[in-house]
């Protein structure tokens, strides 16, 4: 519902209880009715309220609309079940969603709600070992979409990756680009145990030797110096990652290096912090850290006792870092692989005694993604050597299908993404249903012949008021209500919905054999070009907080 015709009933509701109860204040809560031939806005006031005032919810009801001032946005107001109120909105209120979009098209939806608040969003941070998976594509995508709908909420949106650029993997790498450098092939019984054995392996070491330059590190071809080979390998991996993620439309606004929290002394600043601080104690030769006290089901070993830091010691050093550098809203986005490190990172950062509120830092985590071609699932990639990879699935659909798809589901349900349907030019892709009716009303805007203009009168939207038109025209309004929704339960698929209701509405309508817009009808058809001009506008919107693109031709 737009804001402005919120604000009316929310106004005239306020009125209409100072005259019934002028001793009692309370907020009015609008709702959607579940069932939309209830009508357009639901209140359940009258039944939070009867028992302060002394009556039935039903009688307070009446009085409340006996006692409604004359508002322009309002036709009906009808009394449902035990005291709801069910609120009709005048045929001139749901046109204006009309104008409204019209009027300045890029901004319809956003707010500044937020405005002044700052925000990081921490997604894919892969380990530069290897190409980025499937599960790093839905993870870019959900990141990528969030930062988009937190955005158009006034949030200051950062992005950033974190490169486990540290640690046994990243030795494991080394010494597989050594091993296929040295001429030794993944069969081999000498190659590393826990080495890697995808192709990609065999390229780094191919160019290791032929000493190119990648990411400014420059490779002396020297198959003995495994210090070398571990600084090529990662830089050319993570420019792999880059290219990857903007072949996906990603952009990240800082990378963070995990060795920079050991370079930095950060990770032993955190330890000596919680040490000091009571926190920590030694058995068994460990350091240990009470994260029971915290909410943790278990303490958790810090230093083991053959040297050397646990993975979620510098998990804690990186967090706290966040907070210095002033992010008091964190959302980091990983798989449910993570879900053991959330209560220890939590306390870790709580014992450190910087200032975090509980629940710092937020996450999302998602499940892994089965991909489907050719009816049966895809397990491995060449490229990779063991998994599906976010340019196999580029390569196979297209940037728009694959961010379109991963964000379509709730991030903790299982997705299948089906390759064959995702390039399917059918009703049943999502992605290319809602392309195809911002296209569709490319093509009837152009043969109407009727130009649009961005101060359409509330007259000339007078004749919009057939079932198909209003149903189009309500939905468009309820776009502001769903980018909130979205932002205020991290929730971006949210606008897939919508989208797909919306672009549902877009075919109903154009497929109408009574609404036609093509008519000699002038005033009929100079409304409907407007309304779609509007629908496609706001189709266009959405796609575009999604990083999905609106052609105008299909």
């Amino acid at each position: 519902m737009l804001a402005t015709i919120k604000s009316s009933i929310t106004q005239s509701l306020t009125q209409a209880l100072a005259q019934v109860a002028p001793e009692i204040s309370h907020p009015i809560l609008l709702e959607r009715p579940r069932d939309p031939a209830h009508g357009d806005v639901a209140c359940n006031m009258a039944m939070q309220l009867a028992k302060r005032i002394g009556t039935n919810p039903r009688a307070l009801a009446e009085s409340l609309i006996t006692n409604l001032p004359d508002n322009p946005d309002i036709a009906a107001v009808e009394i449902a079940g035990p005291g709801f109120m069910n609120i009709r909105l005048t045929d001139a209120a749901k046109q204006s969603v009309v104008s409204e979009v019209l009027k300045n098209p890029a901004v319809y939806g956003l707010t500044q709600t937020h405005a002044g608040e700052h925000v990081m969003i921490e997604f894919v941070s892969a380990n530069p070992t290897g190409p980025l998976h499937v599960g790093h594509a839905r993870q870019a995508a959900l990141g990528d979409t969030l930062g988009s709908v937190l955005a158009s909420q006034g949030f200051d949106v950062y992005r950033e990756f974190y490169y486990n650029d540290a640690g046994q993997q990243i030795a494991n790498l080394a010494i597989s680009v050594q091993a296929r450098a040295k001429g030794l092939g993944v069969d081999d019984p000498t190659f590393p145990d826990g080495g890697y054995r995808g192709d990609y392996i065999m390229d780094i070491a191919d160019d290791y030797k032929a000493q190119k330059t990648v990411n400014g590190v420059t490779a002396t071809g020297d198959v003995d110096n495994l210090s070398d080979i571990q600084a090529f390998a990662v830089a050319y991996l993570r420019r792999e990652q880059d290219l990857d993620l903007q072949a996906f439309g990603v952009a990240f606004d800082n990378y963070f290096l995990e060795s920079s929290l050991y370079t930095t002394g950060a990770v032993e600043q955190t330890v000596k912090r919680l040490s000091e601080l009571g926190h920590t104690y030694d058995e068994g030769g460990a350091l240990w850290f009470r994260s029971t006290d915290y909410g943790d089901d278990k303490d958790r070993v810090m230093r083991k006792a053959e040297g050397g830091y646990t993975y979620f010691v510098p998990d804690v050093a990186y967090h706290v870092n966040k907070w210095q550098r002033g992010f008091t809203k964190v959302i980091n986005i990983q798989g449910t692989d993570h879900h053991g490190t959330i209560a220890r990172v939590r306390a870790g950062v709580k014992a450190s005694d910087v200032g975090v509120a509980d629940g710092y830092p937020d996450y999302i985590l998602h499940k892994m993604v089965m991909v489907m071609k050719d009816g049966v699932e895809v397990k491995l990639s060449k490229r990779a050597g063991s998994y599906v990879t976010l340019r196999d699935l580029v390569e196979w659909t297209n940037k728009d299908a694959a961010r379109f798809l991963l964000i379509s589901r709730k991030a903790d349900t299982e997705f299948i993404f089906d390759v064959d349907m995702a390039i399917s030019q059918s009703d049943e892709n999502p992605v290319y249903y809602v392309q195809y009716a911002h296209a569709r009303i490319c093509s009837i805007l152009e043969k109407a012949g009727v130009e649009v203009s961005a101060n359409i009168n509330a007259a000339a939207l007078a004749p919009l008021t057939a079932k198909t038109e209003t149903h189009l025209m309500k939905l468009m309004s309820e776009y502001p209500d769903t980018l909130a929704a979205a932002s205020n339960e991290l929730a971006p698929h949210h606008v897939v919905y919508y989208l797909k209701d919306l672009a549902g509405a877009v075919h109903g309508f154009c497929g109408s054999k009574t609404e036609r817009v093509l008519t000699d009808d002038l005033a009929a058809k100079t409304a409907r070009v407007h309304l779609l001009a509007a629908a496609k506008d706001v189709i266009a919107n959405g796609l575009n907080l999604l990083g999905v693109s609106a052609p105008i031709r299909m």
